[in-house]
């Protein structure tokens, strides 16, 4: 179900493990809708993952949100996070390393079967990293 999300890249060269990140790199599309009341997974949107980010748009605010989100929910730091198009989008693509896909997988899969089951409110987050 999550397949079609995001895109598995090769790792650039020279670019070591110095964050210590081990796996792979994906390129994960986003639709985010910022101002919400909080941060929530929503569901799927076309071919990218639908989450709500509670900062407004202004001075980048609500990307670092979805980055933390992101980070959060593919149980990643937030460092190895990086919007790389959509800046001054709803639609974006981050680049997420040291994942392993099939882990990316689930975790996506179930926070978007989470966010469905929460109706409009979507999958809440706990904490950030």
């Amino acid at each position: 179900m999550s397949e079609e999300l995001f895109d598995v890249v090769a790792r650039p060269a020279g670019n070591g493990e110095a964050d210590g990140a081990a796996g792979e790199t994906i390129v994960l599309r986003l639709h985010v809708q910022p101002g919400a009341g909080r941060a929530a997974v929503v569901g799927r949107h076309g071919n990218a993952l639908h989450i709500r980010v509670a900062p407004p748009p202004a001075d980048g605010r609500a990307n670092v949100a979805a980055s933390e989100l992101v980070a959060e929910i593919l149980g990643v730091k937030t460092s190895q996070v990086e919007l790389v198009a959509g800046e001054h989008h709803r639609d974006k693509r981050v680049r997420v390393g040291g994942v392993e896909v099939g882990a990316a997988r689930d975790a996506l899969d179930e926070a978007i079967e989470q966010g469905q089951g929460a109706g409009s409110r979507g999958r809440a987050t706990h904490g950030r990293r």
